[in-house]
């Protein structure tokens, strides 16, 4: 961990759960929570890049996140992954729905189980997620949710209908909860990547041109990366933003 970090003692022996945790923006998140001492547990489909985080943070820290397989898009299986955390770990306090797939999809080509299929992994998951977790944030007295949406709502990028439209439902379904838990001293905001570095992104749609055009329209001509945006996502976790809920969060390097 940098030792530069922030560091919110609110975090230390909350319980956090990721989605989409061991590998990307996913597994950096995973990580910042874990060395914020937090009680880590997230779900992921990647079983060799989840393992090898795991066993990497136990070698560094002498303790290991709790990772579970799970395929979101079955919503029974994904409660009861989050169950099984508040039974094991104690109420969950954060909740992170990160995890996403921005597989292009050509507009023409797009029939009707390939677009529920794109909304029960990039959409429907987020709120069910969130319905299980708020019972134990209410139990708790309070929590946070942290729902990523995605810069590709405002730019314009091809073959990606399918994508952006569950990205952009994601903040109206921040709003909404946001006011239903608000009472409950749960708040929930979105979270807006930029266009992050990861591997993925990298083997499969960035190469160097499309690198210089992303810096061109940013503010800040720096290359983001996923550890870019987890510290974000740790101050939305913490107690330092208990007045910030419902909004719209960007980290783009100020994308124009």
């Amino acid at each position: 961990m940098n030792n530069d970090a922030a560091r919110y003692p609110s975090l230390d022996q909350r319980v956090v759960f990721i989605t989409g945790g061991g590998s990307g923006i996913g597994a950096a998140l995973t990580r910042a929570f874990h060395h914020q001492g937090a009680k880590v547990a997230f779900v992921d489909i990647d079983d060799t890049a989840s393992r090898a985080l795991t066993e990497a943070l136990e070698a560094e820290t002498g303790r290991a996140p709790h990772y579970r397989r799970c395929d979101i898009r079955d919503v029974e299986d994904l409660q009861a992954a989050i169950a099984e955390v508040g039974s094991k770990l104690g109420p969950i306090h954060t909740l992170v729905n990160n995890a996403a797939n921005d597989d292009r999809h050509a507009w023409h080509e797009v029939d009707v189980d390939y677009w529920d299929e794109r909304m029960s992994l990039n959409l429907r998951p987020m709120f069910f997620a969130a319905q299980a977790a708020a019972h134990q944030m209410i139990e708790a007295g309070g929590g946070s949710i942290v729902n990523f949406g995605s810069i590709s709502v405002q730019m314009a990028i091809a073959d990606l209908s399918a994508y952006v439209t569950a990205k952009a439902a994601i903040h109206g379904l921040t709003r909404s909860l946001a006011r239903d838990l608000g009472g409950h001293n749960i708040r929930v905001n979105t979270l807006v990547p930029g266009s992050i570095m990861t591997p993925r992104q990298l083997e499969k749609w960035i190469g160097p041109e499309e690198e210089a055009s992303i810096q061109a329209h940013q503010c800040l001509k720096l290359r983001l990366e996923p550890q870019h945006i987890a510290p974000a996502v740790l101050f939305l976790a913490s107690a330092e933003s208990a007045a910030i809920t419902g909004q719209e969060i960007a980290v783009d390097g100020g994308w124009g």
